[in-house]
């Protein structure tokens, strides 16, 4: 009975992405322009700034040595907080015409912070400590995070369309409530990777810095 619920649940979830593929491959399109720009970013920066990310990269790798016990609730709370403002961002905007486009810039800007962490990690720790690094401090939690950020933005760019096709007051509202339950849905998975990225991640980049 549960593998059958299972089957039927990556059914819903394949036949989503193949109903959408053109709106997933846009959406893709932007995140990978934004991890390129940050690493660009970080490329292209003065001496000057390059000293500054260095020596707060240096700080945060003593601090994370240096600290016995870490409050794992309150970590979580930060990232469950954070998780949610982004939910809601892209849902609210999702809902508006107007707003579609600071849906579309939320995503480049991810694409933006997660390049700008990996190109930082690998300049200061060199390529094979730093591309290990970002595995063990990115991987597990980005694995649930980005498919879930480009779903909300998917479902949400869904909804621009079909308000832009059909004027009927009705069938819109019955797309808002299904834009707001896959949202919500969407939010449930970006909880659980703020849990991974706590209390998974966190422990094996503490255990992996000690060696640094």
């Amino acid at each position: 009975m549960k593998k059958n619920k299972r089957i039927k649940i990556l059914d819903i979830i394949k036949d989503h992405v193949i109903n959408n593929k053109k709106e997933y491959m846009l959406v893709t399109l932007l995140f990978i322009i934004g991890i390129f720009l940050g690493v660009l970013f970080v490329n292209n920066v003065e001496e000057t700034q390059k000293s500054e990310i260095t020596t707060y990269m240096n700080t945060f790798i003593d601090k994370m040595k240096n600290t016995e016990s870490l409050d794992y609730i309150e970590l979580l709370k930060t990232s469950v907080g954070q998780n949610i403002l982004l939910a809601i961002v892209l849902w609210f905007f999702g809902t508006t015409v107007i707003g579609i486009p600071v849906v579309f810039g939320v995503i480049l800007y991810r694409g933006f912070c997660l390049g700008y962490t990996i190109a930082v990690c690998i300049t200061i720790m060199g390529l094979p400590q730093g591309i290990l690094f970002v595995l063990i401090l990115l991987l597990l939690q980005n694995i649930i995070m980005i498919p879930a950020i480009l779903a909300l933005a998917v479902s949400g760019f869904k909804l621009y369309k079909s308000i832009i096709k059909d004027r009927n007051k009705e069938n819109v509202k019955i797309e808002v409530v299904r834009h707001t339950i896959f949202s919500f849905i969407m939010l449930l998975l970006l909880v659980v990777s703020s849990a991974i990225e706590i209390f998974l991640s966190t422990n094996m980049m503490k255990g992996f810095i000690k060696y640094f």
